[in-house]
């Protein structure tokens, strides 16, 4: 399974809001970096892309280092992925991209 590593600053943008406390990186930044796997470890383009399942199983907080392994295989050509802080799983799912966007 191809992966790659993403480390989130402690810095990040969107954690202050998420939340003044208790600052974790949310779900639609984890999952564009997913995408951004699927287009550089599998070469295939992104967009568009239908999201069909995600569980986000733990938080990622600022500072974290993700490591996101995805393949191909899932059902009707949908893409696996399964991000990792450490040995911990913080999100799977499956991906459709690159093909026709809706409505074609």
């Amino acid at each position: 399974m191809p992966a790659r590593e993403h480390r989130f600053p402690a810095d990040h943008p969107a954690a202050p809001g998420h939340f003044p406390g208790n600052p974790i990186i949310p779900g639609a930044v984890l999952l564009g970096e997913v995408l951004r796997s699927v287009e550089t470890t599998l070469g295939m383009p992104a967009s568009p892309c239908i999201i069909r399942s995600a569980k986000f199983l733990a938080p990622v907080r600022p500072g974290d280092r993700v490591l996101i392994e995805c393949s191909p295989g899932g059902a009707a050509g949908a893409i696996r992925f399964r991000c990792y802080a450490g040995s911990l799983e913080v999100l799977r799912g499956e991906v459709t991209c690159g093909g026709p966007a809706r409505g074609d």
